[in-house]
């Protein structure tokens, strides 16, 4: 009798991924703030976790489902749909939410060897 780490795991290494990629979208954003036209995109979590539990390999791009415009609470002239504000709101939680990811991996991690030294 094997250890299936994948079932063991569960989706959490797959949103762990998400939430790395999540943190690159609103990490352009950010950056992007004063490019005219720059369109702000975010993550739609749900179902980019959803696609990855289905795929092995997930991709965020249009076709996912899981990239998509931000809509801009008060649009610029410019065009530019970042608000710096929502934006640094956004990347915090993502980072909140990232390191609670992560340490619950630890404690499963640790669980598992507890289990395999016996």
């Amino acid at each position: 009798m094997g250890i299936h780490f994948d079932k063991a795991l569960d989706i959490h290494p797959e949103a762990l991924k998400l939430r790395a990629e999540r943190t690159k979208v609103l990490a352009s954003n950010i950056a992007n703030e004063t490019t005219p036209g720059y369109q702000a995109r975010d993550v739609d979590f749900r179902s980019a976790l959803a696609a990855a539990a289905d795929e092995a390999d997930f991709p965020l791009d249009d076709s996912s489902g899981g990239l998509l415009y931000r809509v801009p609470n008060h649009p610029s002239r410019d065009g530019n749909t970042v608000e710096l504000g929502v934006e640094q709101a956004e990347f915090s939680q993502n980072v909140s939410e990232f390191q609670t990811s992560l340490t619950f991996l630890n404690m499963q991690y640790k669980g598992l060897a507890k289990v395999i030294a016996g």
